[in-house]
């Protein structure tokens, strides 16, 4: 279901939604990245990190505000899985008076621990202490975002809000991260968003499919959002493709993800093991199918779970 067709749902993409906003339609500005919402209860930002290396290691690093959307306690979870199928996952979590935050560009500071971006899909350092000890990320595809960014759930001006920017959609990344005594370096296809907004994300979304490749020379990020029951079990779609660093397509209202297989979460609730989405751009087809080989990472939120 399209924004058009949406009542309780909706993505700012008209020039007055985007007066809302105060950004450009298309060009991402390096502001984007930096704190976008106060720090009073319910309101939150998050900045996310992951990379894939090519020697079959995976890293996901986010920070983020405050860890329910209540009082600010800011911290920084970092999951590292090695090639053999070890995992460590640590949370590094502390006070108020240890968060520092940049509203001009992405440059943040949880205790020890900083996220300072240099300029917009050129540079980040993440010196995550004994387990990601240094990475960095250089971007290859233009920050993006769908349309403004800001989903509205709700009407009749008691609308929430649920804002993300994939402000790396597909990097090179560069990452140095030790084992006990033993140090490794590893490169790989690395990504970055930001997501902030002024309501609990699982108060919102019932489910939440997101994922992205790299594929020769081909990116994708995909992705479907369906609102909770309060809000009429509302979709919409977001997808972005690019080829050698271009972008080529972006979410269209007749893109629809098909979903088959599943598995039980241990929440209970159903998880597609196999997302598909087509496109077509004239007389050419893309399909892209995104299926499930391993839970690398499953996270009970209040009200809801996540899974990677």
């Amino acid at each position: 279901m399209s924004s058009d067709q949406n009542s309780h749902l909706r993505l700012a993409d008209r020039p007055a939604g985007l007066s809302e906003t105060g950004i450009d339609p298309v060009k991402v500005a390096q502001f984007e990245d930096g704190q976008r919402m106060g720090t009073a209860k319910g309101r939150y930002d998050g900045w996310y990190f992951d990379a894939h290396l090519d020697d079959g290691a995976t890293v996901v690093v986010t920070f983020y505000t405050k860890p329910n959307h209540g009082p600010l306690a800011p911290g920084v979870t970092i999951n590292l899985t090695l090639p053999d199928g070890r995992q460590f996952d640590r949370i590094y979590s502390t006070t108020a008076d240890q968060l520092t935050m940049s509203k001009e560009k992405c440059d943040v500071r949880v205790g020890p621990i900083t996220l300072p971006m240099i300029s917009i899909a050129t540079a980040s350092q993440l010196p995550l202490r004994k387990y990601l000890s240094r990475s960095s990320l250089a971007g290859e595809v233009r920050p993006w975002r769908p349309k403004s960014g800001h989903f509205y759930f709700g009407s009749g001006g008691r609308e929430k809000l649920f804002a993300w920017l994939p402000s790396v959609p597909q990097g090179l990344a560069s990452v140095r991260y030790k084992v006990g005594d033993k140090e490794y370096r590893a490169s790989g296809s690395g990504y970055h968003d930001h997501g902030w907004g002024d309501a609990p994300a699982q108060t919102l979304m019932h489910n939440w499919y997101w994922a992205r490749a790299k594929v020769g020379p081909y990116t994708v990020i995909a992705s479907r959002i369906t609102a909770t029951e309060a809000y009429g079990y509302e979709t919409q779609i977001i997808y972005m493709s690019a080829k050698d660093g271009e972008i080529i397509a972006t979410m269209t209202p007749g893109l629809l993800p098909d979903r088959a297989r599943r598995h039980r979460s241990k929440t209970g609730k159903p998880v597609a093991d196999i997302t598909r989405y087509s496109y077509r751009d004239g007389d050419t087809r893309y399909v892209v199918t995104f299926e499930r080989q391993k839970t690398l990472l499953q996270t009970v939120l209040q009200g809801g779970n996540a899974t990677y």
